[in-house]
């Protein structure tokens, strides 16, 4: 009895060695294989890291062909590339366009190439494949998204380009994100060449707007209307005549128009508020005619808000470094007033 009970004993002991070597054994692979794969993610990720992001030096054609832009990649900057200059993002150049800032270039080609890997949607079709089939000019145009908080009213900016081609990277793309920074949900409009075409395109886009108000999580009350140079031709127009003027449903007015740098001198006693910028050395919108409509407007008892600035000339932008710099912020408290 008592050699059996040692015997048992031993091979008792036995087995709880073999089963806490075991044990160990399997604990220290899977240490090693969890080191293993978080370092080989980490390794990943921080190589992901150093080849996505932009810089100064990376060039337009890559941006354009990014993978993750799909096939609206092309429409980041000017379709037809006779308008604009350079081979990076750094030496980016616009026709019409003065005091264009690279790094804010660099900023918004990261933060599109960031939300699109990351799964959020930035740009929309505004009109369907039979549409852009029946006229192939359709093909060229769509919103960028830049969106700020749910539930929050809405903007669309309108870049200028003497309705030949659109210069977004400067004149809407700086504003729609800066506006989404703010909480704002901030469309940027690629639109066909043309003032009339220019216009529907835009009266398309507010439709689609209010149409997909729900699931883009967008307040459609007091939206509005942005635009430099000939976009704000289009903003005033649009405005001015409402969206059926240019073939889509009557939709709302807008709660507000922000122009810069154009000579827009129409109005109509039905104008919504506007908010006007200008420099004084702009050679294509002379800062008086624009100052003149909007003492016309003021009499009629619409709110506005004018803005000149020394030396500065067309087609500024946000006026980063410049003397108008910080001119968004005043533009966004007029459209605020409105809301009230």
């Amino acid at each position: 009895m008592g050699t059996a009970l040692r015997a048992n004993s031993f091979v008792a002991v036995l087995i709880c060695i073999a089963v806490f070597l075991a044990g160990c054994i399997a604990y220290m692979n899977s240490i090693e294989s969890d080191t293993d794969f978080k370092g080989e993610e980490t390794t990943v990720q921080t190589n992901q890291n150093d080849t996505e992001q932009y810089t100064q030096d990376t060039e337009i054609s890559d941006v354009i062909n990014d993978t993750a832009f799909g096939d609206y990649g092309r429409l980041i900057f000017p379709v037809n590339s006779s308008y604009y200059s350079g081979d990076t993002l750094g030496e980016l150049g616009l026709t019409w366009y003065n005091n264009i800032d690279p790094d804010k270039t660099v900023e918004i080609a990261n933060y599109m190439k960031s939300h699109a890997e990351n799964g959020g949607v930035i740009f929309f079709d505004i009109y369907t494949d039979e549409e852009k089939a029946a006229d192939h000019a359709k093909e060229d145009t769509g919103l960028f998204f830049f969106k700020g908080n749910p539930g929050e009213r809405f903007a669309v900016c309108n870049a200028g380009g003497g309705f030949a081609y659109v210069g977004a990277m400067h004149d809407s793309f700086p504003h729609a994100l800066e506006l989404s920074k703010m909480g704002y949900n901030a469309f940027a409009l690629i639109y066909r060449p043309g003032a009339e075409t220019a216009c529907e395109d835009l009266a398309r886009a507010i439709s689609f707007i209010f149409e997909n108000a729900d699931e883009l999580e967008v307040n459609t009350d007091c939206y509005s209307l942005w635009g430099g140079s000939a976009g704000g031709r289009m903003a005033a127009w649009l405005g001015s005549y409402g969206t059926a003027a240019f073939g889509e449903k009557d939709l709302p007015q807008a709660g507000a128009v922000i122009m810069q740098y154009t000579g827009h001198s129409e109005y109509s006693q039905s104008d919504p508020p506007t908010y006007v910028c200008v420099g004084e050395n702009d050679g294509i919108a002379n800062w008086r005619t624009m100052e003149a409509r909007l003492n016309r407007l003021n009499e009629l008892g619409i709110p506005t808000e004018f803005h000149h600035y020394e030396r500065l000339r067309h087609g500024f932008g946000l006026g980063m470094g410049t003397v108008a710099e910080g001119w968004i912020n005043d533009a966004v408290n007029f459209w605020e007033n409105q809301m009230q």
